[in-house]
This record gives structure tokens, C-alpha cells and sequence, in this order.
């Protein structure tokens, strides 16, 4: 891929490790919507039932898709990044219906005829690309009752709309470039109505009990009957 962005997401995959081999429940796999470990909700956010098809705008090394996958669902994850990719099969080697792809999500989403019962993201693409261009594609996407959610760090105040984020790289490098969509909870409301999405919820919650005081922005809608 010539898109910069890849060697960006190739660097930022360095600095994270493998997903632990179970959570503090004992599970193999498990869904998080934080940056936290062990932390907020879970899959049932995303209303699926087995059979159902759900799409993760960069799935990184594929830990929410994998058990989506072993929950029965079709799971398909995209990424930029092909180190990360290559985690997802080193890590989830055994996990049958889990379909990864090296892409951009504008450019998988534009291309594909596939309609999904839930799209979702999880610090991901939803957070690095315009929403202007994306949540369109989603919508079109979306099966009737289908749900979108994302997650993603709150905004600084007084920071919204498009940023930038700098992601370090080598010692005689300067930091790869990625940009942003960062927007408050009510921003977002208003962003998600006015692309035809309903049953729009957002909040910020809370960080586990400790010194962290960052917590995570929820996002979550319903492609509604007639498009609508």
C-alpha cells in the first residue's frame, strides 16, 4: 500500500503488545471497548445474535473480532496496518469466521456489497477518518435496525473537530502524522442525527477506580426503519 497511514499504524503496532491470554474472568476472548483492561461494557452492545455480519473499522490485532467470530457471528475486521493484521493471525490462528483485510475504510466500505447487522470501532477508524466522508458509508451499509458504535478518548476541550496525532517513529525519524476527528458527546448526537441515524447515544465513562482520570467516549446509533 502507498497510504502513509499504514507505516504509521505499522509503527504504533510495535508499542503494543499481544492481547493477554485471558482476561481476569478466565476468558479466552472477550470484547473491550476501553483503553482500560477488564473495563465497561461488552459485545451486547452491538445487539448481535449468532449468523449475524459485523464489521470492525480497524481491528488492530483483532481481539473484538475474534469473539465476535467465537460467538458465532460473521465477523469481518479491516486495518491499514499489516503488522497488525499479522498479529491478528499469529493470535487467533484456530478462529473460524473471522475474515481480515489490509484496507482503508472509505476505500473497503465503497467497494463492497456486503450489509452488515453492526459496524463498529474501537479506537479505530471512526476516530481517523472525516465523518463527513464515513458516516454515509456506514449508514449505506447498515442493515434496517443495525447498529453503529465507536469508542474513542473525549476530546480535549476546546479541541474539536479534525487533529492531529503524532505517532513517534525512529530515533532519526520525525513522528508519522495521523489526523483526528475528536468532537464532544452532544457534537456527536447532533453529527449522527443529521446522517440519518436514530437512537443516538454518547457519553463518557468513567475510568476505573485509581490515579487515571481519562476516561472513554461511548458512541452508539441505529440505522433506522426506511433509511431512516
Amino acid at each position: 500500500m502507498t497510504d502513509a497511514r499504514s507505516a504509521a499504524w505499522d509503527t504504533y503496532s510495535q508499542s503494543k503488545p499481544q492481547r493477554r491470554r485471558t482476561n481476569a474472568r478466565g476468558e479466552v476472548t472477550w470484547f473491550n471497548w476501553s483503553q482500560y483492561p477488564d473495563h465497561g461494557p461488552g459485545a451486547d452492545v452491538l445487539k448481535l445474535k449468532p449468523g449475524d455480519r459485523a464489521l470492525d473499522l480497524g481491528c488492530g490485532s483483532g481481539g473484538n473480532a475474534a469473539h465476535l467470530a467465537t460467538l458465532g457471528m460473521k465477523s469481518v475486521g479491516i486495518d491499514l496496518s499489516a503488522r497488525q493484521l499479522d498479529k491478528a493471525r499469529e493470535r487467533w490462528p484456530g478462529v473460524d469466521g473471522m475474515d481480515l483485510h489490509q484496507a482503508d475504510a472509505l476505500t473497503y466500505l465503497g467497494d463492497t456489497r456486503s450489509m452488515f447487522d453492526a459496524v463498529y470501532s474501537v479506537f479505530g477508524a471512526a476516530w481517523f477518518t472525516d465523518p463527513a466522508l464515513l458516516l454515509p458509508l456506514v449508514h449505506a451499509h447498515l442493515k434496517t435496525g443495525g447498529v453503529f458504535a465507536f469508542s474513542q478518548r473525549p476530546p480535549v476541550e476546546g479541541c474539536y473537530g479534525c487533529q492531529a496525532s503524532y505517532i513517534p517513529r525512529g530515533p532519526d525519524e520525525d513522528p508519522a502524522i495521523v489526523k483526528r476527528w475528536d468532537h464532544e458527546p452532544d457534537a456527536w448526537v447532533l453529527i449522527l442525527h443529521e446522517h440519518g441515524f436514530v437512537d443516538v447515544s454518547a457519553s463518557v465513562l468513567a475510568p476505573p477506580p485509581g490515579k487515571r482520570r481519562t476516561g472513554t467516549l461511548l458512541v452508539r446509533c441505529v440505522r433506522g426503519p426506511n433509511g431512516a
